[in-house]
């Protein structure tokens, strides 16, 4: 490279780069919290180099939509379940299907793997994941019937359900009523349904507590929160600043990780001394179905969908 333009590149790899960041929670959610505490940690370590605006939530753009707003530029970056690109990337639900670590995924190149399928289905760049690995429980309004195997009845009851989740309630006798997520308290309050599967962080975060008070051991699939990066807003950014955000994404990913772990315990603690959520632990061969069914459920749809990487995920993503 003559020198001229070896000087002009260093001009503008060292001039300070603007990005604008949504979320697909409010920002009093706790996983929104999480997301601001990564977005001030690029500020921090970035200045000079790469600066992140926090613009809002899904009063900015729906929720729904915010996977294609970063696609197309609208804005350069969210955060948000990945089973919401679903319809375009099936393979989204290995993320909910896992049962390695985040560690792991990373270190035997399932992550990388995904990252390929979210530029090739989604068109955007995968940075990292949010609060990875907490487990979903089934809480319900009041307590299930047992099963001589050690396992717990779910036949007949209406569960608060997703795309997710329908296939391994529908196997377990349930009856999934699909709610979004700012209508689940009013639903509760109504009894429109009589139990869900989420995570405790959540359950306590918006106070469904007040309605749910059963909780079901032992818990299963994993959140699947990413955050994403539109891919021309990420190319035209300087070395360092696509180094700095990779290494943020990474370190906070095992940061929240090791958070979500600890605030799950205190939350299981909260639940059931201070809101009266009494656990229900399922054991022998009636836990066993209980989780065949949920984990098969996942792998299921994605082998069905035919995606031609239900192989390579299902081998770096699932070893239970």
């Amino acid at each position: 490279m003559p020198a001229t333009m070896m000087v002009l590149s260093g001009v503008n790899a060292h001039a300070e780069q603007q990005l604008r960041a949504i979320a697909v929670f409010p920002p009093s959610e706790n996983t929104t919290e999480a997301y601001r505490e990564f977005i001030d940690l690029v500020n921090e370590r970035g200045k000079g180099i790469v600066q992140i605006e926090f613009v809002g939530g899904p009063e900015v753009i729906p929720a729904m939509q915010q996977f294609d707003a970063v696609r197309r530029g609208a804005v350069d970056m969210t955060y948000a379940p990945a089973s919401y690109s679903m319809g375009t990337v099936p393979e989204a639900g290995a993320l909910v299907g896992a049962t390695v670590s985040p560690q792991t995924a990373r270190d035997n190149g399932g992550f990388e793997l995904l990252q390929g399928i979210f530029q090739e289905r989604l068109g955007v760049e995968l940075l990292g994941r949010l609060a990875p690995a907490a487990n979903f429980h089934l809480f319900l309004v009041e307590e299930p019937k047992r099963t001589d195997d050690g396992g717990v009845d779910l036949s007949g009851l209406r569960i608060r359900s997703g795309p997710l989740f329908n296939a391994f309630f529908e196997d377990r006798g349930a009856v999934p009523i699909v709610v979004p997520v700012p209508d689940i308290y009013t639903g509760l309050e109504r009894r429109t349904f009589d139990a869900l599967g989420y995570s405790m962080p959540a359950v306590k975060g918006f106070s469904w507590e007040r309605f749910l008070k059963y909780r079901i051991d032992p818990g299963f699939f994993q959140t699947d929160l990413v955050i994403v990066m539109n891919p021309t807003k990420w190319a035209g950014l300087s070395e360092e600043a696509r180094q700095l955000l990779s290494e943020v994404a990474l370190e906070y990913e095992q940061k929240s990780h090791r958070d979500v772990q600890v605030l799950s315990d205190r939350i299981k603690h909260e639940l059931e001394t201070a809101d009266g959520v009494k656990t229900i632990t399922l054991e022998g061969e009636g836990a066993r179905r209980y989780l065949d069914s949920a984990y098969g459920s996942i792998w299921a749809q994605l082998e069905a969908s035919g995606s031609t990487y239900y192989e390579a995920l299902r081998a770096k993503l699932y070893d239970r």
